[in-house]
């Protein structure tokens, strides 16, 4: 695993993706750590998935700490060639509940905007706005806002590629409210009194206590970027649109946003009733053509 993390982790994975990998790599550490490798087989791995479901581990989390565990042993068969099998290939993942995923309502954004401080207030209302995870918006600088044309630049830390995305009116008014109190010590566009970037950690206490004196339930940060994506598909927006407006990997990712409203699929199913009634209108002009011409 210190190999792995050393010449894979630390260098191909963006600096949060690496943090999260030492975490998963503390636990299996602590259990695997002093094995060979050739000791390691399906059925210790099974022991190990039994002893971090009886500490509360998350079924998720247990899968992100096998999953690395897996990739460190391909890169051993592969690249190091220090065992010849992959043992975690052997063993079965854990079931996660897919559940379908919050998101806020315009009353229930109401209350909580009136709930929250102002600095909060903004983030909040840009998040739903723009559709940026929490990082992203706690890392906006100046430079990579265009308030001209009304676009934000997104760097993609797991690809290091960059988006252009552009904010529509609600989130352009709150970057110009930001932009006109500016304070010139620092490029953030979020910060802090201390001019500096928004601890997460702040942010996420004082975002629980507004959903709490709200009386929202079980809403988390990360369900204003679901808010987004549902709202556009309740409006009728393509899913390849919200797709790239948000910047999921793939159309699958994004589909479970249509099962939240069915009446946004409603247009398309009544294109057939226009059809149909077109039809009947050709069907009836043909006649009377046919009618005028006898």
């Amino acid at each position: 695993m210190e190999k792995y993390m050393a010449e894979h982790s630390s260098i191909n994975k963006a600096p949060k993706s690496h943090i999260r990998d030492k975490s998963l790599r503390d636990h299996l550490v602590k259990f695997f750590g002093d094995l060979p490798l050739s000791e390691i087989t399906p059925r210790l791995i099974s022991e190990y998935k039994a002893k971090r479901r009886e500490k509360g581990c998350a079924p998720k989390t247990l899968n992100n700490e096998l999953t690395l565990m897996s990739h460190a042993f391909n890169l051993a068969i592969k690249e190091w060639e220090w065992v010849k099998e992959n043992p975690v290939q052997k063993v079965s993942k854990e079931k996660v509940n897919n559940q379908i995923e919050r998101w806020l309502t315009l009353e229930e954004e109401e209350k909580l905007l009136a709930n929250s401080p102002q600095w909060l207030g903004q983030i909040i209302s840009f998040a739903i706005n723009s559709g940026l995870r929490q990082g992203e918006i706690l890392d906006l600088r100046w430079p990579l806002v265009d308030l001209s044309r009304r676009t934000i630049m997104i760097l993609e830390q797991k690809n290091k590629g960059k988006d252009t995305l552009p904010v529509n009116e609600t989130a352009a008014r709150i970057l110009a409210e930001k932009a006109r109190s500016r304070d010139r010590r620092t490029d953030y566009v979020f910060c802090n009194g201390m001019v500096g970037r928004i601890d997460s950690r702040n942010l996420l206490r004082a975002f629980y206590s507004a959903i709490q004196r709200a009386g929202i339930l079980k809403l988390r940060f990360h369900d204003l970027r679901h808010t987004f994506a549902t709202r556009l598909v309740q409006a009728g927006v393509d899913i390849y649109t919200v797709q790239k407006l948000g910047r999921w990997k793939s159309i699958s990712m994004v589909m479970r946003y249509a099962h939240h409203y069915p009446e946004s699929l409603r247009s398309g199913v009544e294109v057939l009733d226009k059809l149909k009634n077109f039809s009947t209108i050709l069907a009836q002009s043909n006649k009377k053509g046919v009618a005028q011409n006898a």
